[in-house]
């Protein structure tokens, strides 16, 4: 799979076209399978049932996939490219013995089951008070569990209990009489006809972190009734605050988000940033987030984040530098060092934003003044970044096709810019965080990037 250098540019100026698109997500499905295969090799003989039963699972939804064309893709390819199971496969390729990452497979592999309408038998233990089926919800239990499929209904046994009786809905989620039992829950498209939205709150793996985990985040939380509704109220006028910013927001969404991973907001958090959010290598498509403000604030974290996605795809395609890991750059979004990296991916989301909010200024009088002083603030701090990002020389030939383009699309927003009250605030922050990163690093880490 290649990229043009047309596409690493339109890439580059925040866009891309359906088929650019594509390619990130047909790459990053790749590479999950190939972290499946991978983690199964690790663990040898270990979850050869697990994997039996996906198999014999696949084969059966396989033949119902034929008497039923409008169904695109088995449960069982949906849920092996569900970012969820990236995490887990990246974990269980780092613990290949763990029993909780052992046995999950096995929760896999009889939701998937359940979905494709294949009968089966199968024992598997809960971990950390719980008993996840993805996609169809978790009980909250201790211990060893048989779990049977017959007759459209599954039973979940345990010594010494009653026996759980559950009932699949048809796309997401399932009921059951008993207290214990939690469903999962989805979000409805994002605009008509589009595919449900996963609000995973259960799953084990939701918030793993990497050995380069990000800090700074809310935990993850299970949502009562009133959580639910709040993030149904959010997510129902996401949309439509997206398409203020263009229909290539819209269109990136519907491309690249998967899920939504519920998060506390961390108490440190301020009212003026309003929500924690980020996104993972490791679960490519899943968004994590804290409840936002509303619609509109929603919307922005969305690029935001999606751009952190965009660009790890992109860089997983194409090497856009050769530089070192060393912290040494100056961020005005961020009061530590960064790495070239780490700069380019906080300087390529916040050009992001900077587009989103001015189109959301020129087009929504509702929301002009606060998306001038977002759109003023991130296209400052991005203007503070580039000349480090520019003027490096560890970019590749791609690389400096996609910085120079990030720089083209950063000066053709002054064309319409914000009102001279907000630049100047903005300015005045940019100066006021680079002066006391200054007076914090500058002497340990060498001048700040100019």
């Amino acid at each position: 799979m290649t990229l043009s250098d047309a596409a690493v540019a339109a890439l580059g100026r925040t866009g891309a076209d359906p088929e650019t698109l594509g390619l990130l997500v047909r790459d990053q499905h790749r590479r999950q399978l190939l972290v499946i295969r991978a983690a199964l090799d690790a663990t040898g003989d270990q979850l050869q049932d697990a994997w039996d039963l996906l198999t014999q699972a696949d084969r059966a939804a396989s033949a119902r996939r034929a008497a039923e064309p409008a169904r695109s893709v088995t449960p069982v390819r949906a849920r092996l490219l569900h970012p969820l199971t990236g995490s887990w496969a990246w974990h269980t390729l780092r613990n290949p013995g763990q029993p909780q990452a052992l046995g999950h497979l096995g929760a896999i592999a009889a939701a998937c089951a359940v979905r494709a309408g294949l009968d089966f038998t199968l024992r598997t233990t809960a971990y950390g008070g719980m008993l996840v089926l993805p996609s169809l919800g978790a009980l909250r239990t201790e211990g060893e569990a048989e779990v049977a499929y017959r007759s459209g209904k599954v039973t979940i046994r345990q010594a010494g209990e009653l026996d759980v009786t559950v009932h699949p809905e048809p796309d997401a989620g399932a009921w059951s009489a008993s207290g214990a039992w939690l469903p999962a829950h989805a979000l409805p498209g994002l605009v008509p006809g589009a595919p449900l939205v996963p609000l995973e709150d259960l799953d084990p793996y939701r918030t793993a972190r990497s050995p380069r985990g990000r800090a700074g985040l809310g935990e993850a939380v299970v949502l009562d009734d009133t959580g639910r509704k709040r993030w149904a109220q959010v997510w129902s006028g996401a949309g439509e605050a997206l398409r203020t910013g263009g229909e290539h927001r819209v269109r990136e969404v519907l491309t690249l988000l998967r899920c939504l991973v519920p998060l506390t907001a961390p108490p440190d958090i301020s009212a003026a940033r309003g929500t924690s959010s980020a996104t993972r290598r490791e679960a490519f498509g899943a968004l994590l987030s804290s409840i936002p403000p509303g619609p509109v604030s929603f919307a922005s974290t969305i690029v935001h984040e999606l751009h952190h996605a965009k660009l790890s795809a992109l860089s997983e395609m194409v090497t856009l530098h050769q530089a070192s890991a060393e912290e040494r750059y100056f961020a005005p979004w961020r009061q530590d060092p960064r790495p070239f990296e780490g700069l380019l991916q906080g300087a390529y989301s916040h050009l992001a934003i900077a587009d989103y909010q001015q189109r959301l200024a020129l087009t929504d009088p509702a929301h002009r003044e606060r998306a001038w002083t977002e759109h003023a603030r991130c296209h400052a701090m991005v203007g503070a970044a580039l000349p480090a990002l520019v003027g490096s020389p560890d970019l590749t030939v791609r690389g400096r096709l996609f910085v120079d383009a990030m720089a083209d699309t950063h000066e053709r927003m002054r064309d319409r810019p914000a009102p001279r009250g907000q630049q100047a605030r903005a300015q005045a922050y940019v100066h006021a965080a680079r002066t006391l990163w200054t007076q914090r690093h500058a002497s340990a880490q060498g001048r700040p990037n100019e």
